[in-house]
């Protein structure tokens, strides 16, 4: 198994069990305390996330895998040149794992695939694959199987390979031999939790998802709080400072496939050209993309913030891009939708 799981691009595999009535406390803590905001698939199918056999009946074991994203296609891919592109005011800055084809489509592929070859050699067995896309509690299912430790920021950590991976899951209905945990590796450290430009770490291994770039840029669909815009800067899809920060993220590997190479127009983009794109311009240049999900009203409003932070530092911008930015803002002051309109509207402020 583990010589098929690589060659289908697999970094790492394990299996664990479907007991997790561990976490449920902390789930149901997190919930209550609101911290998942307007995600409620979260709250929706409750307890069901700790409990793998009731998600899938009949599932006794679960194999994980890591998928390690970095793209191979990028020179200089480190903390310091992403520090500077959040310098590059004009620039807007996706984040690393949008830049390329929708990890969604490919581990569901890869994981299917897995599944077929050990259906090959043991014979057919239930199973169902899921990659972020149902109620799993993915990160406990990953630390369980020893794929790595649960790090301040919440996100799964890997002493060889840091934490620029995605997880995926195989709820198989065999018992299959358990891998062992790992201890966690943080510390003291708190550099994750010092770096968040909105605090949205608001303790150690707490998470409030409505102070959270990446959830305010993808998952909130109506206008983003205003005690937050400054904050997010040039930030258009998603935050990857509280990765970019961490220590064990210098062991962070470059995924071999070519699926995650990272598109050109979505590596350094400019925000005037960002603002010229209408609907169908988006659609093209976000196909098989995870970005195309959130839709362009939602990607013109994340455009229009940047663009409006843009405006906010004149001494970042020459006047030439300056006038661009305005006028680019100036073509959607009347967009039909109210979100845009509000956000159009707060960012020719900036600057004046």
């Amino acid at each position: 198994m583990q010589s098929a799981a690589r060659e289908l691009g697999f970094s790492q595999i394990g299996v664990t069990g479907v007991n997790l009535t561990e976490a449920e406390p902390g789930l149901e803590a997190w919930l209550a305390a609101g911290f998942h905001g307007s995600m409620n698939y979260m709250a929706s199918h409750g307890l069901k996330r700790a409990r793998p056999a009731e998600l899938v009946p009949g599932t006794v074991s679960v194999i994980t895998v890591r998928m390690d994203y970095l793209p191979g296609n990028v020179a200089n891919l480190s903390a310091e040149s992403a520090w500077q592109n959040l310098e590059q005011a004009q620039q807007g800055v996706v984040s690393v794992y949008a830049r390329g084809r929708d990890y969604h489509k490919v581990l569901r592929s890869r994981l299917q695939k897995l599944q077929e070859r050990m259906a090959a050699l043991l014979g057919p067995f239930g199973h169902r694959v899921f990659t972020d896309s149902a109620p799993v509690m993915e990160a406990e299912l990953a630390v369980r199987s020893g794929l790595g430790w649960r790090g301040k920021n919440t996100l799964v950590l890997q002493r060889e390979a840091g934490s620029f991976f995605f997880l995926g899951e195989l709820f198989v209905d065999m018992a299959l031999p358990f891998t062992e945990a790992v201890s966690d590796h943080c510390g003291t450290c708190s550099a994750c939790l010092d770096v968040c430009p909105t605090q949205a770490i608001v303790a150690p291994y707490q998470l409030d998802a409505r102070r959270c770039i990446s959830y305010l840029t993808i998952e909130h669909d109506g206008p983003i709080p205003i005690e937050f815009r400054a904050a997010i800067g040039n930030r258009i899809y998603g935050c990857d400072d509280c990765q970019w920060v961490c220590p064990w993220n210098k062991f962070a590997k470059r995924s071999p496939l070519p699926d995650f190479d990272a598109r050109q127009a979505l590596s350094e983009p400019e925000l005037v050209d960002l603002l010229a794109w209408d609907e169908a311009t988006f659609l093209r240049m976000t196909e098989g993309s995870a970005i195309r999900r959130i839709g362009h009203v939602r990607w013109l409003r994340n455009v229009a913030l940047a663009a409006g932070n843009a405006l906010a530092q004149p001494t970042q911008l020459s006047e030439d891009q300056r006038q661009a930015l305005r006028q680019g803002l100036q073509h959607w002051a009347s967009h039909t939708d109210p979100v845009v309109q509000e956000q159009v509207a707060w960012s020719l402020k900036q600057g004046v």
